[in-house]
């Protein structure tokens, strides 16, 4: 089968946030089973190039012509890169904005670019399915079934459009559709139009074919009020169309036998390097050799309010009345990178139990991983979540709320039977939290049922070849509704 894929990013090549990771590990899994795979990207600033097969599409917008060229890129791991060189759209500083804001022509550069995937499978890479994802890619299947409606070229020809966070709309205002050239007829309930508005994602989850989101639980949870966005009754209508499957986990880069940021190597067979990670990750946050003996919370995260973090603001005092220790990575909202520093000064008396950095550190990240003990992860919603899948490779432990892709993969452990592979609380409260994290606290006391739990959790295999299979047969349910 070949398989075309329409992202805003990709790793390696530009990377905000999780969707990077999946457009690296899905098409190279796909690839790695003999599938033809290829990926359209936009040319952001420093991205190289290979060769340029079309110097020059002629691409249409509102009232003017722009004229992309299409480069090709090295095949990596089977996969095919082609980049869309509109270099007064994507040659800038940041992917969709800078200094906090989104770019004011978001709209017009995600419309070019998508009328240019749409002429790279016409005329370069003809594909058997367009897999798009997110709202920047969302107006490739409005387009496929609108303007391209009548292309025997594409008739037959389906679309599969994931949803990564219902969150993220790409909403705008209606006099939008005039500047971008789209049809009229596009502006009402069953097409773009979205309480007044346009909405590029609610476009893409109606004239798809098939959808997909990155987790069972995610799929369900987008159906309802609480978690659909305004769009939870697109989502009910188009329920027997949606599936959801769970995102893969690269344990090529994150796996603790091979870590190359890791102070020592270890395996479920043999833990005894978690131990040296352990105090490499205390040193490293500049924390006492003492907390050796305490169980060690890891978070690494964007520090905002999705994230759960005014949950542990709200226990923050009492976390630290428990025997453990503390070490945070990320950055966010001020008022929670305020919090962090300010937890060990909110416990005069207990100084040194609590490690932060503010910004993103690869490396700390992997240490964070292999040395804590437990992984924390509260999120009030969470379409899949990588990280606590990353931290159960390592053994350490996860504790989430029970949302989306959390939900799906986190058992409760149990001491009397010892199943399970971590821990997780349901109401969105500090208390519900602090409860969890005090069990937690007790199975850490009980060595040879810590053990076993880590044994429990370092099993567990959420690769991306178990989601390439699932993958593949939307790609062909998808193929058979299009066949009619």
């Amino acid at each position: 089968m070949r398989i075309l894929f329409a992202a805003s990013e990709a790793a390696p090549f530009a990377k905000t946030g999780g969707l990077a990771d999946v457009m690296e590990g899905l098409p190279r899994a796909l690839a790695a089973k003999g599938h033809e795979v290829a990926v359209v990207l936009p040319r952001y600033r420093g991205i190289g190039v290979k060769r340029t097969p079309i110097p020059s599409l002629s691409v249409p917008l509102g009232s003017r012509m722009h004229f992309p060229a299409i480069h090709e890129g090295n095949v990596l791991h089977g996969v095919n890169y082609f980049f869309v060189d509109a270099s007064e759209y994507f040659d800038r500083g940041g992917l969709y904005g800078e200094h906090g804001g989104s770019y004011g022509d978001n709209p017009e550069r995600y419309t070019v670019y998508a009328r240019a995937v749409i002429e790279v499978a016409k005329q370069l890479w003809r594909p058997d399915v367009f897999h798009c994802h997110d709202w920047q890619g969302a107006l490739v299947p409005v387009l496929l079934r609108g303007v391209y409606g009548f292309d025997p070229a594409f008739a037959r020809v389906p679309v599969v459009f994931t949803v990564h966070n219902i969150a993220y709309q790409g909403r705008f205002s209606a006099d939008t559709l005039g500047r971008l050239g789209l049809p009229g007829n596009l502006f009402h309930t069953n097409a773009l139009e979205f309480w007044g508005d346009i909405s590029f994602l609610k476009g893409g989850l109606l004239f798809a074919d098939y959808l997909t989101t990155v987790s069972r639980k995610y799929a369900e949870e987008i159906q309802t009020p609480e978690y659909g966005y305004g769009l939870d009754a697109v989502m009910r209508a188009r329920s027997s169309r949606l599936v959801g499957i769970l995102n893969g986990a690269d344990y090529t880069t994150w796996n603790p036998e091979t870590d190359r940021w890791i102070k020592a190597h270890y395996s479920a067979r043999d833990l005894a390097g978690k131990a040296v990670c352990k105090a490499d990750l205390l040193s490293e946050m500049r924390l006492p050799d003492e907390n050796n003996g305490r169980m060690v919370v890891g978070i690494v995260s964007r520090f905002v309010e999705q994230k759960g973090f005014d949950l542990i603001a709200q226990v923050g005092r009492e976390i630290l009345d428990e025997d453990v220790a503390v070490v945070a990575l990320g950055s966010g909202e001020g008022r929670y990178e305020a919090f962090f520093r300010l937890l060990a000064e909110a416990r005069p008396d207990r100084p040194e139990r609590v490690g932060v950095r503010i910004g993103f550190d690869n490396v700390l990240a992997h240490k964070i991983k292999a040395g804590a003990d437990l992984f924390l992860m509260p999120s009030r919603y969470e379409p899949c979540g990588l990280s606590h899948l990353y931290a159960m490779k390592y053994g350490t432990i996860p504790l989430v709320r029970a949302t989306g892709g959390l939900d799906d993969t986190v058992q409760p452990f149990e001491l009397d039977g010892l199943a399970g592979n971590g821990f997780k609380f349901w109401d969105a409260s500090g208390q519900a939290l602090l409860d969890t994290l005090r069990w937690a606290l007790t199975c850490y006391k009980n060595r040879p049922a810590w053990s076993t739990l880590m044994q429990n959790a370092m099993a567990q295999n959420f690769s991306w070849d178990v989601a390439a299979e699932k993958y593949l047969d939307v790609y062909e349910k998808a193929r058979a509704v299009r066949a009619g």
